[in-house]
């Protein structure tokens, strides 16, 4: 298939990237900076604002699914408005280009525990709550698409760069849930790598699986 992939210089986009390609994928990777996109077989950049819809539009033309792992920056302080103003973005270019099938990183926070989502507790993490709003809204949105055969991806709760986990690479394993996080036998907070989270993006592209669901992974 022909991908249109948002995100690809991020830690999540990154592993994405190389799974979609290791499958065979031809990939069509949005950047406001190509340059910072190596070249590699079956990969094409193409220059394009998530902000703007019409550049999205036109970059995603021609492709049978989009891939979203798009993050508006955790330092940024306009990271909600800008997060939200890039997914409507996103969904509103995809429709418009006639592609119906759209995958989306989405954030953990969204999860419930005991009937309520993570991003409501008093224990979630401040420096991180803007944009785990955004990606809860974002959500929210998501479920009233009825044009989209879109599928949202919610990592573990433990899923961050200098997790243990990302040491483990790619090993093709993990668990499925669906509206509560994953959690490890001993009652501690399940975890992915990157690398495996991709695993399970890609084989829910490729299977048609969790289509207008949100599902969850870890180990």
């Amino acid at each position: 298939m022909k991908i249109a992939l948002i995100g690809a210089t991020g830690f999540v986009g990154a592993a994405v990237l190389k799974e979609l390609l290791s499958r065979g994928h031809e990939v069509v990777a949005l950047a406001r900076h190509p340059e910072k996109i190596a070249a590699q077989p079956r990969l094409s950049v193409a220059q394009a604002d998530v902000l703007n819809a019409d550049e999205v539009e036109q970059a995603v033309a021609g492709c049978d699914a989009v891939v979203s792992a798009y993050n508006a920056g955790w330092t940024n302080p306009r990271i909600y408005d800008d997060f939200m103003q890039g997914a409507r973005a996103i969904v509103q270019a995809t429709k418009a280009a006639g592609i119906q099938r759209y995958l989306v990183v989405g954030g953990a926070g969204s999860l419930y525990v005991n009937g309520q989502q993570l991003v409501d507790s008093p224990e979630f993490p401040a420096a991180i709550k803007p944009g785990a709003l955004a990606a809860r809204d974002m959500y929210t949105e998501l479920q009233t698409e009825n044009t989209l055969e879109w599928t949202l991806l919610s990592p573990a709760i433990g899923f961050h760069p200098g997790s243990a986990a990302q040491a483990r690479g790619r090993t093709g394993q993990y668990r499925t849930g669906r509206d509560e996080p994953l959690m490890q036998a001993d009652g501690q907070p399940g975890d992915i790598s990157a690398a495996d989270l991709a695993v399970a993006l890609t084989d829910a592209l490729d299977q048609g699986l969790h289509v207008r669901q949100r599902f969850t992974v870890a180990y």
